[in-house]
């Protein structure tokens, strides 16, 4: 048996991902955001298509269950532009929800999860599960559960959000320590907010990968320390556990509107790393590392 990377076209060899957006969102809607909801299959085309032309080759998309991630038209979108889709199942915080379809989602989530990843017409290749600000709350910690749960039956990767960059020490230590989830299989994502570089070596050096995505129109007060962050864990050896994806979550920040996109990776972003950091670093982050990060030996 060996790794694979599970896309909404099927499985693939992890070589052949290519350039990787590794935390984005074609669609996306949710109560909280309810003027800015990701819901047009022709928008995200011209995304994926730009993306496209500018060498990228696959997307990661951490938009959940429940939340409008519209799977059935992703294999459509993946075939037309070329790029390798990586969706995602799992559960975001509670307060993305309607009460009503939340109370009907968290019946028999491991199940959810696993069908998901293993029988659904168009299968999830990762799970994406949420944190609350500086703590895991009742809510988080049950979808955790579920996610270990889900990850032991398949061998899929665990997402997390990180709300702010915070509590991801306790996030490690409870999908870990508590349930026996592998760090080299979850992610922890928006890092990049919380730039504390000693906090990052801690989690790249028990094996997990650490997830920086923007700049974030929400969340751009940390932006201008994501190169210094991504510097930190190269001179501290971890080089091999950096992601980067451009996490668009609203319709205004689409590069066809407001920007900047998920362009914004490969235009302007990699250059700054491949010009402070050296090419070999920028190989690491859009390619080998997001092919190491979404394989899983699946058990399906």
């Amino acid at each position: 048996m060996t790794d694979r990377i599970r896309t909404v076209l099927g499985d693939i060899e992890p070589a052949r991902l290519g350039v990787c957006n590794a935390h984005d969102h074609l669609f996306l809607r949710s109560p909280r955001l309810p003027e800015e909801a990701l819901d047009d299959v022709d928008a995200a085309l011209v995304e994926l298509n730009s993306f496209a032309a500018l060498g990228g080759q696959a997307v990661a998309q951490w938009t959940p269950w429940g939340l409008g991630a519209r799977l059935a038209d992703l294999p459509e979108l993946s075939e037309r532009s070329g790029v390798h889709l990586i969706a995602a199942t799992g559960m975001h915080q509670a307060k993305h929800y309607d009460p009503t379809e939340l109370a009907r989602g968290r019946d028999d989530l491991a199940e959810l999860f696993v069908h998901e990843l293993t029988a659904a017409p168009v299968r999830a290749g990762f799970i994406k599960i949420a944190s609350a600000f500086h703590h895991i709350d009742e809510h988080a910690s049950s979808v955790m559960s579920a996610a270990a749960h889900a990850h032991h039956a398949t061998g899929a990767p665990v997402g997390v959000h990180l709300e702010g960059g915070t509590a991801a020490l306790a996030v490690l230590d409870e999908l870990a320590g508590t349930h026996g989830v592998p760090p080299q299989h979850i992610i922890l994502g928006h890092l990049n907010r919380f730039p504390d570089s000693t906090m990052h070596r801690q989690i790249a050096a028990a094996g997990a990968f650490v997830g920086f995505e923007g700049p974030s129109r929400a969340n751009h007060g940390t932006d201008w320390r994501l190169l210094g962050s991504i510097a930190a864990l190269v001179d501290s050896g971890h080089a091999d556990r950096i992601l980067l994806g451009g996490d668009t979550v609203l319709a205004s920040a689409r590069s066809t509107a407001d920007g900047p996109g998920m362009v914004y990776l490969l235009r302007t972003l990699r250059s700054s790393i491949e010009r402070e950091l050296g090419s070999d670093v920028a190989t690491a982050i859009f390619i080998t590392n997001p092919a190491n990060a979404f394989s899983a030996r699946w058990h399906d």
